[in-house]
């Protein structure tokens, strides 16, 4: 029988009507580190959606907490950053508080990859609304970040961006860079990003972030794994001895 030490586990609090974020972060994880998702009502990409989507954050994350995960994340950009500046740290504190296990959002992980990378200006892509966009941006402003230039798609039914080509997720970030921008930063979790983060960061020749690549990037920091291939710059060169001293301790069965 394997120990539980032998392995890890992550546990994602994803908005409902997600069919992207199982798919693209499970791909990608290593043989000893398993996905555990919970889901929390959400249809819309929409100022009232994204503000109630939290009302079931308790009660979704006590049922991670039973499958004994090492971390929580909130995979979210729009609704962990809807209350602007703090409110991902809020949301940390119910979610941690409900399960006992250590957390973050989409938003934190983004602050931390910024400081990580040392940004200061970005451009910003989604493929929600451009009114959902600007709230996403006055967070990203409020917490000392320059958000130089942005684009939306303008859409708002969730499953219509979980039918997305990563190719938009692409185009998008082509279209939308500025040269004075340190990275290109594609919200939503919803949205395919992952199949083009490399190639986007080489045509670009600064760092890409989107949704599901920060949020998983903090969570393995978190856990103190090792660097992994394919995703860009910050998984690749920002995992490891660093990510170590942000290590927490898995339980043990």
């Amino acid at each position: 029988m394997a120990s539980r030490k032998d392995y890890r586990r992550i546990g994602l609090l994803v908005p409902s009507s997600s069919s992207v974020q199982e798919r693209d972060i499970g791909r990608v994880l290593t043989e000893n580190i398993t996905l555990h998702v919970a889901r929390m009502r959400l249809s819309n990409v929409d100022a009232e959606s994204t503000l109630r989507i939290v009302q079931e954050i308790e009660t979704e994350s006590q049922k991670l907490a039973d499958v004994d995960v090492d971390v929580i994340i909130f995979p979210a950009t729009a609704p962990s950053s809807r209350n602007g500046i703090g409110y991902d740290q809020e949301l940390i504190k119910r979610i941690s508080a409900a399960s006992g296990k250590p957390a973050t959002t989409a938003s934190t992980a983004l602050l931390e990859a910024f400081r990580v990378l040392s940004v200061k200006q970005i451009v910003l892509g989604a493929p929600w609304s451009a009114a959902v966009n600007q709230t996403v941006a006055a967070f990203i402003e409020a917490n000392g970040v320059k958000v130089l230039a942005q684009e939306a798609l303008g859409l708002t039914r969730n499953l219509d961006i979980g039918l997305l080509d990563a190719q938009t997720a692409y185009d998008v970030g082509r279209h939308v860079n500025r040269p004075g921008a340190d990275a290109v930063m594609l919200a939503c979790g919803n949205w395919s990003t992952f199949s083009i983060i490399d190639q986007l960061e080489h045509d670009l020749g600064k760092p890409v972030l989107t949704t599901n690549q920060v949020s998983l990037w903090h969570a393995l920091k978190m856990m103190g794994m090792r660097p992994l291939g394919g995703l860009g710059v910050l998984l690749r060169d920002h995992l490891g001895d660093e990510a170590a001293r942000y290590a927490v301790r898995a339980g043990t069965n």
